[in-house]
C-alpha cells in the first residue's frame, strides 16, 4: 500500500502493535453466551484485560436505560427518531439506519449531504488574508482543543463544521457560533478496527437524510457511518476493503469515494459495496505522460448538482473534471507539473466548486488556496500563500478545504493542527 510519505515510518510501529493486539481479541469470552446477556437489540464487547463485558445499541435502537443496565429501543419511538415532527421516521432495509422521509405537504429545502452547492462566488470577490483559528491552533496533542494533524473538513448548511482530526483517530465538530466547545463526535477510542475505532481517517461528511457522519477510515480500509444522534458510541461498516481517501455525496444521495490505489473514483448506491466507476480506472499514468482517462493518487472530491466529478490528483499536480458518463476528464486546474508558478499546482487536495464552476483547491506544497475561473489557464491566490508558517496570513500544508452559505473559506492545515476561516470581504 502506498503511503503519504510522511506518515510511513511514523505508524509502522503502530500498525505491529495494533496487529498483535487484534490478535488478542479473537479470543472467545463471555460474549459468546448468550450475547452476554445484552439482549437481541444490542452488540456484546469484551475487555480484552478485565473480561469485563460493554452493551452498545444496535444502529436503529436508543439505549434508554443506562451505562451499566442498557436496554435498546427501536429509534423511531423515541421522539420519531429526530425527524422532526413533519416527517415519518423509517428503516433501511439492509442496514437499519433511520431515515426521515416529510410528509405531505412538507419539503426538504436543504440538499441530502447538508453541504453548500449552491453559494454564489462573484469573479471580483476577495477575502480577509487574515484567519480566524476555529479549531485547534493549541499544538499537537489529543485535548479538545488541540487537533493531530487534520485532514479533510466539511461545513454543512447550518454552518457546523466536522473535522477528520487524522493523528487523534476521531472526528471532531464545532457548532456556529461556538467557539469553546469542540466535540468529539466519533472515534475518540483510539487507534483499531473496532467498530467503535477509527483509524486515521481522511475525510467526513455529513448525510442529512439519516442525521449521520460518513467518514473515510483510511486505516481501515474502509467507509464507515457514525448516528449524529446523543448517545451514539459506535459506526457501521458501508464499505469494506477499500483504499479510500476523499468522499462526496450528490443530491440524490449517491456516495463517491476516491481510491488512491485502484486511481479511479466510483459512485455507490446505499448497500452497494461494488460501485460504479465514474472517473479513472485505466492505471496511473505519471506526469506528462498521464492520459486524460488515467488518475494518480486521486484524493479529494466534489460534485456539483449535474454529478459532474471533480477530482484532485495529489501525484500529477491538477485537478480533473469527469463530466458525467464520461471516458475521460479535462484538466481544470494545475496540470503543468509540480510548481509555485500561477499556471501550477504542487500537492493539489481539498476541492470546492461554486455555481460558476470555478474551482478553489488546497496548494499543499506551495501552503496556498487557489482559484481557477472556468476555462482558466492559469489561477489566483485567494488565501495563503505568504510561505509555510503560523502566522494569521499563513498556512502550512492546507489539507481540507470548505465555504459555508456565505462564501468564508475554511481551511485545515497538517501542518499548524488547525483550521481556519477567512472571511469574504467582497463579491458573494
Amino acid at each position: 500500500m502506498v503511503l503519504h510519505d510522511r506518515l510511513v515510518y511514523a505508524w509502522l510501529p503502530l500498525l505491529v502493535f495494533l496487529l498483535q493486539v487484534f490478535h488478542g481479541s479473537l479470543a472467545k469470552g463471555s460474549c459468546g453466551n448468550n450475547n452476554g446477556g445484552c439482549g437481541p437489540n444490542a452488540l456484546c464487547s469484551e475487555d480484552r484485560k478485565t473480561s469485563a463485558i460493554k452493551c452498545t445499541c444496535k444502529t436503529g435502537y436508543t439505549n434508554t436505560g443506562s451505562a451499566v443496565h442498557v436496554v435498546c429501543k427501536d429509534s423511531c419511538t423515541i421522539k420519531n427518531g429526530g425527524c422532526g415532527p413533519h416527517a415519518a421516521c423509517s428503516h433501511r432495509a439492509k442496514t437499519n439506519a433511520i431515515i426521515c422521509t416529510n410528509k405531505a405537504g412538507h419539503t426538504n429545502k436543504g440538499s441530502v449531504s447538508g453541504d453548500v452547492r449552491t453559494v454564489n462566488i462573484r469573479a471580483n470577490a476577495i477575502w480577509a488574508q487574515n484567519g480566524m483559528t476555529i479549531a485547534g491552533g493549541n499544538g499537537l496533542g489529543g485535548a479538545t482543543n488541540q487537533l493531530s494533524y487534520p485532514f479533510g473538513l466539511f461545513v454543512a448548511d447550518d454552518q457546523t463544521v466536522v473535522i477528520a482530526d487524522f493523528g487523534n483517530h476521531r472526528i471532531m465538530q464545532r457548532k456556529n457560533g461556538d467557539t469553546t466547545n469542540e466535540q468529539v463526535v466519533a472515534g475518540g477510542n483510539g487507534a483499531g478496527n473496532g467498530l467503535h475505532q477509527l483509524f486515521g481517517p481522511t475525510d467526513v461528511l455529513i448525510d442529512k437524510e439519516t442525521d449521520s457522519l460518513i467518514i473515510c477510515d483510511w486505516g481501515n480500509q474502509r467507509v464507515v457511518r457514525w448516528s449524529r444522534r446523543s448517545g451514539t458510541t459506535q459506526g457501521e461498516i458501508l464499505i469494506a476493503n477499500i483504499y479510500c481517501y476523499g468522499l462526496a455525496m450528490d443530491e440524490q444521495g449517491n456516495l463517491y469515494v476516491s481510491n488512491y490505489v485502484k486511481d479511479e473514483v466510483r459512485r455507490y448506491k446505499l448497500g452497494d459495496n461494488i460501485g460504479t466507476l465514474v472517473a479513472g480506472g485505466n492505471g496511473y499514468g505519471c506526469g506528462a505522460g498521464s492520459a486524460l482517462n488515467q488518475l494518480n493518487w486521486p484524493t479529494y472530491l466534489f460534485v456539483d448538482r449535474q454529478q459532474n466529478v471533480y477530482v484532485s490528483e495529489w501525484v500529477n499536480h491538477r485537478v480533473m473534471k469527469w463530466n458525467k458518463d464520461a471516458t475521460a476528464g479535462i484538466v481544470v486546474a494545475g496540470g503543468q507539473g509540480a510548481g509555485c508558478a500561477l499556471t501550477q499546482l504542487n500537492g493539489p487536495l481539498g476541492l470546492f466548486v461554486d455555481t460558476l464552476g470555478t474551482v478553489y483547491v488546497a496548494d499543499e506544497f506551495n501552503h496556498r488556496v487557489m482559484r481557477w475561473t472556468h476555462g482558466a489557464t492559469q489561477g489566483t491566490v485567494v488565501v495563503g500563500g505568504n510561505g509555510p508558517g503560523a502566522g494569521v496570513n499563513q498556512l502550512t500544508d492546507p489539507i481540507g478545504l470548505s465555504f459555508d452559505r456565505h462564501g468564508n473559506i475554511y481551511v485545515a492545515e497538517y501542518g499548524n493542527q488547525r483550521a481556519q476561516r477567512f472571511s469574504i470581504e467582497k463579491g458573494c
